[in-house]
């Protein structure tokens, strides 16, 4: 599937780059070579596609600068003279060092989303030729971001549809539910009957249906929220998903029988001088198995919002209104794609999941 959507998007990069002279033809060499520069210069797409697949410690939906529309967020700092609590709206949306907050008797900025705190006596940043930032250090940053306020979003959607709607139908009702709590019921049976029973066993299955509901509702509907203008791109967060990965990993380790530790670090059957040697490859294997689970739901992601708001950010790099003829289509087609790579995402990182519980407690029959 992967290989398919690279193939398509190769596709229709091509025919963008071929129909693009269409737009342009009528203007002179000169005049568009000056035209690229200068929007280059003003433009800067790198800055705008980190800016948005980016965490922040506030919820930015529109606008710029003071007509922004902004959600501030608390920042919680942990410094060497206790906690330190404010809302990130003093930093008036400055985002370069050039805003200082003092709070306690210290003086902080916010440097591109990392919050420094002054040394004494300092006035503002200052930085050495590497760009960085030499009389401020950075204190442990607690704060509610971005994408930490939208888990909490998605574990209260979560709660809503499954404990309040679901779980209390089933309560007052025998019957089928209908509407919404059917698709919910229907995505429920689906994780059950084609994920974790195949994949763990009719006997263990139960055990770790919880976790695997969890993953797969939380990893869908962030990835559906991610899509949504001025969201959070939680899933698109390396941290959030190696958390994720190191959830599967030790669910693995703490419920391996004696059975698979023995399959993995000194398998039957395998010569003796042989079985040091895979013994460190399988070893191995328990660390890579988490590690390929959150690198591919990371990186299908960011991908996917990179390429989105690459073809828009054409327009404003050529300065031409005809690229939205062009980028604005193909973006839509990339963004109905992410709907299903939304789905897909959740469902690829719970099955492997699923897998690699069944493969720690399976049981092996001895002759």
């Amino acid at each position: 599937m992967t290989a398919h959507k690279s193939l398509v998007i190769r596709v229709y990069f091509t025919l963008a780059l071929a129909i693009l002279p269409l737009f342009t033809f009528a203007q002179e060499h000169n005049e568009e070579q000056t035209s690229v520069e200068e929007a280059s210069e003003e433009f800067n797409a790198t800055e705008m596609i980190m800016h948005h697949i980016g965490d922040s410690h506030e919820w930015h939906f529109f606008g710029a600068d003071e007509s922004s529309v902004t959600l501030p967020l608390p920042v919680i700092l942990y410094t060497d003279n206790g906690l330190v609590t404010f809302m990130s709206s003093e930093f008036h949306h400055d985002a370069t060092g050039n805003t200082v907050v003092e709070k306690d008797g210290m003086r902080f900025v916010n440097l591109h989303e990392d919050i420094y705190r002054l040394n004494a006596g300092a006035e503002a940043v200052e930085f050495d030729a590497e760009h960085h930032p030499v009389n401020a250090s950075k204190p442990w940053d607690l704060s509610i971001t971005k994408n930490v306020a939208a888990m909490f979003l998605t574990v209260i959607l979560m709660i809503l549809f499954f404990s309040v709607g679901l779980a209390r139908h089933h309560k007052k009702n025998e019957h089928a539910p209908k509407g919404f709590n059917n698709v919910l019921e229907t995505l429920v049976l689906f994780v059950r009957d084609e994920i974790a029973i195949p994949q763990i066993g009719q006997k263990k299955y139960m055990k770790f249906m919880p976790f695997l509901l969890t993953v797969f509702f939380f990893i869908w509907i962030t990835n559906l929220m991610g899509l949504l203008p001025g969201a959070a791109n939680v899933t698109g967060n390396i941290a959030v998903t190696v958390s994720l990965g190191l959830f599967t990993m030790l669910i693995m380790i703490f419920n391996g029988n004696k059975d698979f530790y023995k399959h993995t670090f000194w398998m039957p059957g395998i010569p003796t001088w042989v079985k040091p040697i895979l013994a460190i490859v399988e070893g191995l294997g328990l660390l890579i198995k988490p590690a390929a689970l959150m690198i591919r739901l990371f990186a299908n992601i960011t991908a996917g919002h990179i390429i989105i708001l690459s073809l828009i950010g054409l327009i404003f790099i050529l300065e031409n209104a005809g690229i939205a003829g062009v980028s604005v289509p193909f973006a839509l087609f990339i963004t109905v794609l992410e709907l299903l790579v939304a789905f897909l995402q959740a469902f690829i990182f719970t099955i492997l999941s699923a897998l690699f519980i069944g493969m720690a407690v399976e049981e092996h029959e001895h002759h």
